[in-house]
């Protein structure tokens, strides 16, 4: 009786991650081990192993996945400039007044960061720091601001622009890929991430209004859980509100109307909202006015205009005087974006923000990509092992035909969030089950959003949800772990409301991306 290497392979995995092996290693190891026992045990064809190079190469080019770093560097400098700090501020002197308001404030903030940040981290730990000591301060439940802060914060994984949601476009159309050719199709369709945003930007929102509902009827039925705030000592003006809140929703506007309008693909809207995160951090460092910080930005929206209106071809034969005048105009609004540009990068520098959000940025779109590569490995291995035939034909005799098949993967997904990461969610467990889900029915880009909230939900979920560490860090050392952890139970129960809503009523993620596409 031959050995099942496919499921040993897979338990390895688990094991070895629990243990606290590097992910990264311990996939590429793992893989390497169970290639070598299937070879000697004839189970797996080492010439597979020749196609690993073309993998690499492909994710390597992969144009989809070359807008995670600028959305990472993007969302490190808003926080490492304190221009979230501004936000929370703002927010929560706006809405104090009210019972609940300050909760209610957190959870709008945590929306706008997540849509010009996506960043979990950077928005927990911003908002630990000034909005959860706020609330203590005016006598919310310390398990009740925890949630709010934890939650909050993970909204940067379902409202685009999101890392996660970026792995999640390029994992599930390689799945609707795979499942097309098993049908015999030949004119392949794929999945954009232009879709997935707009799949995910109804269900992102559904969830901000079911957080705001939820502290509203929290705050009505237990008034000394959410109390208003006693005083405030001053109102912000029109003009402090204006200066928090209308930077990041331009630069939200920029990114997300330029992909779902089809103006930029995911790297170019990157790569705007990277520029754009950069010179608001330059207005937000300056002493007085930013002058050229604003003609800066205000070149750039022309510049993008004026190609959109009158694309610049001046190497054509026939450009007459209006292409030169053009042409000239151009390169004069060229010439003001580079100059503020290069002001933002000596300004940043001075201040000691560009260092760190370089370091971050490496560091966090190295962690990502090791974990993309090695489950490539993986992937390949376990595949040769016959595990994708098995988990076909599991899932295929799964009680409940295509719902129950899709149940038990949401419920697998739910519990593997209580140990491991979304990345290796994605990379690892997503492409083996994804296919087999499509081929009984499913809608590729509705099931991406019930996957990603669920996925998100895996930031909240003991022991190991990285928005609950993040938050520890930043914690007053009055606000117990076990404060934390039972604050965040409620808004578990919530994200499952949240899944079961969008399972109910597709039409919340498939609006959108059929409106637009």
């Amino acid at each position: 009786m031959m050995l099942p290497l496919d499921l040993l392979m897979f338990a390895a995995l688990i094991a070895a991650i629990l243990i606290g092996y590097p992910v990264s290693f311990t996939l590429a190891g793992i893989a390497t081990l169970f290639a070598v026992l299937g070879w000697f045990t004839g189970q797996f064809d080492m010439s597979l192993l020749g196609a690993l190079a073309q993998r690499v190469f492909g994710l390597m080019t992969n144009d989809v996945l070359i807008a995670i770093p600028l959305f990472v560097f993007m969302g490190v400098v808003l926080e490492k400039s304190r221009i979230a700090e501004d936000l929370l501020e703002t927010a929560g002197r706006l809405f104090g007044t009210l019972r609940g308001g300050l909760g209610i404030s957190v959870v709008l903030v945590g929306a706008l960061l997540a849509a010009s940040t996506g960043i979990v981290g950077a928005t927990v730990v911003a908002m630990g720091m000034i909005a959860l000591p706020t609330m203590l301060r005016n006598g919310y439940d310390p398990r009740l601001a925890s949630g709010i802060v934890c939650t909050s914060g993970t909204l940067g994984q379902i409202i685009p622009p999101s890392t996660l949601l970026i792995i999640l476009s390029d994992v599930m159309s390689n799945a609707y890929q795979q499942a097309q050719y098993a049908q015999g199709k030949f004119t392949i369709e794929t999945i954009s991430v232009g879709q997935i945003f707009a799949a995910a930007l109804l269900p992102g929102l559904t969830l901000v209004a079911i957080y705001i509902i939820y502290l509203l009827v929290k705050a009505w039925l237990q008034p000394a859980s959410a109390p208003a705030m006693a005083q405030l000592d001053e109102s912000p003006s029109r003009t402090q509100v204006a200066r928090a809140i209308l930077p990041p929703v331009l630069l939200i506007i920029a990114v997300l109307g330029s992909i779902l309008g089809g103006i930029a693909t995911p790297g170019e809207a990157a790569s705007v909202g990277a520029i754009g995160a950069l010179l608001m951090a330059s207005a937000r460092l300056s002493a007085g006015t930013p002058r050229l910080v604003i003609a800066g930005a205000i070149s750039l929206a022309l510049l993008a205009v004026l190609i959109g209106v009158h694309p610049v071809r001046l190497q054509r034969d026939d450009a007459g005087l209006a292409d030169w005048l053009v042409g000239g105009l151009a390169t004069l609004l060229v010439a003001v974006a580079a100059a503020a540009i290069c002001q933002a990068l000596a300004r940043t520098f001075r201040a000691d923000v560009l260092k760190p959000v370089m370091n971050s940025t490496l560091s966090v779109t190295a962690m990502i990509f090791a974990t993309i590569l090695t489950a490539s490995v993986f992937s390949l291995v376990f595949r040769g092992l016959g595990g994708d035939h098995r988990v076909e034909a599991f899932l295929a005799n799964m009680p409940g035909g295509p719902d129950g098949a899709l149940l038990f993967v949401m419920a697998l997904v739910f519990v593997l969030g209580f140990f491991l990461d979304f990345v290796e969610i994605s990379v690892i467990l997503l492409p083996l089950v994804a296919p087999a889900l499509i081929l009984m029915g499913h809608d590729p880009v509705w099931l991406s959003v019930l996957i990603a909230i669920n996925l998100q939900t895996s930031f909240l979920t003991p022991p190991f949800g990285f928005s609950l560490f993040y938050l520890r860090g930043a914690a007053p050392p009055e606000v117990t772990t076990g404060q934390i952890y039972r604050g965040v139970i409620p808004f578990i129960l919530l994200q499952i409301a949240g899944i079961a809503l969008i399972w109910l009523l597709p039409p919340v993620a498939t609006f959108l991306p059929k409106l637009v596409f």
